[in-house]
Formats: structure tokens, C-alpha cells, sequence
């Protein structure tokens, strides 16, 4: 793959011209936020704002859209573009006129401007339609924030006969101007580990006549704390980890009853899948010598995310096009956080790339994602949607 020697020339004039439109759509969207899988609203002003395009669509669930351009050439290859279009649980803090109106919740992962962004690269590509040969889909996703939405598009078709997948994420830990391009695993998986313990109850000063769920679930938790280092090669990266433990009624009863829940992280779907059967064994260990029965559920929120490398590398050389080699960033800590366009990857090979939006003389934009004052710098948003539009383009014009 090479970059493109005339297609992609004066899109960075166009996506300029329509710089206030994608700041309008981004602060329309972050003063409105809904919640995974209750994007109703979300979805209904994508659709509209297509409708103004032109551009065809369907739903896809309840709540995402795909939205699909055929070139003018002729036909060719089919890629894929996605954003993710679902807020948090959170308070919006900040002191802004588009602070989210919608008590609770809140863009604070920036997921807002990846629809704006997206909206913006539907615009332009639209504009140069009669200009390139294939087909151009764009996803607009529900429900990342709980990985439920990507596994929503595939299972209704929307990556049938796709070549490849691109999706962009905005990463407030790097500078605006700078563009990220990874190799290899990016993101972790994410299971949501949830494992009831039945026990049976007795006065605390007889133990030996009940069984404590209570014990077992400590047990579980402490000794699944030494599962990485057993099973996995000491120059990968996971984590087991738990965040609720309820049990008992009274100080003085053993308790019949407790509920861990916690997550396993991990980069590769060997170590995951090693982990997930190790965890399983040991919780079913525990209860039997301690007389106590376990349910384990397990949810599987996210694969790990895995770019392949070809297109990671020419995701690389187009960001150079756009922001010069000096600004392109090939090499980043891997992040424990979790992305269902795992989902995608898993289907089409592609790379998920990140867009800076920290703006050093301006500390809004330093907080991290997921907090209740994050904020973009938002020349980030154009930066975006030019990078959506380059890469397909340029793939497009390929062979």
C-alpha cells in the first residue's frame, strides 16, 4: 500500500470549510448524551443530519446506523468507518455552554466527537463521490461502553463482503496534532466476572457446623490474585481483578451467602482463554474443599484488540499525508481499557488509530477519559475526520 497521489489532495481544505458544522454536530451530541443501548435520540439526529447528506442508511438494533456510499468509479473494494455513539453514567462537571443536559450523564469519553467527526468524513466523501471506485460504509455504534454494540453489527451483516475497518478513537493523554498508528495488541479483553457463593449458616462461635461463603469468596479472590504469574508468559501483560464482595447479615453469623464480581484483562486470546479456564477451576476448587457450592457467569464485554500490523503501517504513512512523519506515533503503552471494535477486527483485518486532544496551554483538556470534567481540544475534530477520509481513500484507490 502507498499513499494516494491525487484523491486525498484539497480534503484538508474541505473538511476546513466545514470546521463549525462538526463542532456543532460534537456540541449538539455532548449536550445530549444517552446511555448504551438507549441511543434513541442519538440515532434519530445521525439520521437526520444523512438525510441532509443524501446518503442512504439502515438501522442497525435498536439504536446504532449504517450509512453506505458507493463511488462513482465503479465498483471495487469495501471498507468500513466506525464511531461509537453511547455516553456515560456519569455527572457532566464542566462550566460549558454545551455542558450535557441530561442529569447522570455524560460524553466523557469522547464519543461524541467521534460521531461529529465521522458525520464531517460522511459530508466530504459524499461531495467527491463521482471522485472514487468501491464502497465506503460507515458504522455508528451503540453501546461500546458495555461491548455490546459491535457484536450487534456483525451479527446483522454490516461487515458482509467489508475488506478492511478503521475506527479512531480521541485520546486526551496526546498532544492535538499528533496521530497514533500501533502494531499489535492495543487494548485488552474485558470479561465481567460475577461468581455467587452458597454456604450454610451458623452461630460465628461454631463455624465447624456451617461453611462460609464469606471464606470462600476471600479465598477466591486472594488466591486468584497468583493466576497470572502461573499462567501467563511473564513478557505478556493481564490482570485479574475484583471490585465488589457482598456477604452477611451480622457480625456473629457465618454467612450462607456472598457475590464477587470483578473483571479479567488480557492481550492475547491464548492467555485470556488460559486465565478464564484457570478461574473457573479455582473457584470450583475452593468451594468443594470448603464445602460450599459456586454459579460463575461470565460476560464477554471485549476481545482483545489486535491491529494488524500491514494496516497499522499504512494507517502510519496516511497520517503522515496529513499531520508530517515527526507527528505520527507508532509506539504506545498498551492500555488495560477495553473497545468492542475488537468486534470488527475479529472480522476484517484494520487498525484502531487515536487522534490527540490534549492541548498543552489548556489544562480542560487534560483530564482523562471517563472523568466528570473531560473535554477536547476540538481541532482534534478535524484532524479526525480528515484521517477517516484519507484512509479510506487512499485504501480504496490501492489495489
Amino acid at each position: 500500500m502507498t499513499q494516494t497521489q491525487t484523491i486525498t489532495k484539497g480534503i484538508s481544505q474541505e473538511v476546513e470549510e466545514i470546521s463549525e458544522q462538526i463542532i456543532t454536530w460534537r456540541r449538539y451530541l455532548h449536550a445530549n448524551p444517552e446511555a448504551s443501548l438507549k441511543e434513541y435520540k442519538t440515532a434519530a439526529y445521525i439520521k437526520q443530519e444523512l438525510d441532509k447528506l443524501n446518503v442512504p442508511y439502515r438501522s442497525i438494533g435498536e439504536t446504532g446506523v449504517l450509512a453506505e456510499i458507493q463511488g462513482g468509479q465503479g465498483s471495487g473494494k469495501t471498507i468500513l468507518l466506525r464511531a461509537d455513539i453511547d455516553a456515560l453514567e456519569l455527572n457532566d462537571d464542566k462550566n460549558v455552554s454545551y455542558k450535557s443536559q441530561n442529569q447522570g450523564l455524560n460524553h466523557a469519553c469522547g464519543h461524541d466527537g467521534h460521531t461529529a467527526s465521522l458525520l464531517g468524513a460522511v459530508k466530504v466523501l459524499k461531495d467527491n463521490q463521482a471522485n472514487f471506485k468501491g464502497t465506503i460504509r460507515f458504522a455508528f455504534q451503540q453501546a461500546e461502553e458495555i461491548g455490546a454494540g459491535a457484536r450487534i453489527f456483525v451479527d446483522e451483516g454490516a461487515l458482509e463482503n467489508v475488506d478492511t475497518v478503521f475506527g479512531i478513537h480521541l485520546d486526551s493523554s496526546v498532544e492535538v496534532g499528533k496521530l497514533v498508528s500501533v502494531s499489535g495488541a492495543t487494548n485488552a479483553s474485558c470479561d465481567i466476572i460475577k461468581i455467587q457463593i452458597q454456604g450454610k449458616s451458623t452461630h460465628i462461635a461454631s463455624p465447624h457446623l456451617g461453611s462460609s461463603a464469606l471464606l470462600t469468596a476471600v479465598s477466591i479472590i486472594n488466591e486468584a490474585q497468583k493466576l497470572v504469574a502461573a499462567n501467563v508468559d511473564p513478557t505478556e501483560n493481564a490482570l485479574i481483578g475484583f471490585g465488589v464482595l457482598n456477604s452477611g447479615t451480622r457480625y456473629n453469623i457465618v454467612p450462607n451467602q456472598a457475590t464477587i464480581e470483578g473483571t479479567l484483562r488480557a492481550f492475547s486470546f491464548e492467555s485470556r482463554q488460559k486465565l478464564l479456564d484457570a478461574l473457573e477451576n479455582l473457584a470450583k476448587a475452593t468451594a468443594q474443599l470448603q464445602g460450599t457450592q459456586v454459579e460463575i457467569d461470565i460476560y464477554d464485554a471485549a476481545a482483545p484488540l489486535i491491529n494488524d500490523s500491514s494496516y497499522a503501517q499504512f494507517g502510519a504513512q496516511v497520517a503522515a499525508g496529513i499531520v508530517g512523519a515527526q507527528n505520527v506515533i507508532q509506539q504506545k503503552e498498551k492500555s488495560f481499557g477495553a473497545d468492542d471494535f475488537a468486534d470488527f477486527l475479529a472480522v476484517a483485518p484494520g487498525v484502531y488509530a487515536r487522534v490527540g486532544t490534549r492541548n498543552l496551554d489548556n489544562e480542560a483538556t487534560h483530564f482523562a477519559h471517563h472523568h466528570n470534567q473531560f473535554d477536547i481540544d476540538e481541532r482534534s475534530l478535524l484532524l479526525a475526520a480528515q484521517y477517516h477520509i484519507n484512509y479510506a481513500l487512499t485504501f480504496l484507490e490501492n489495489e
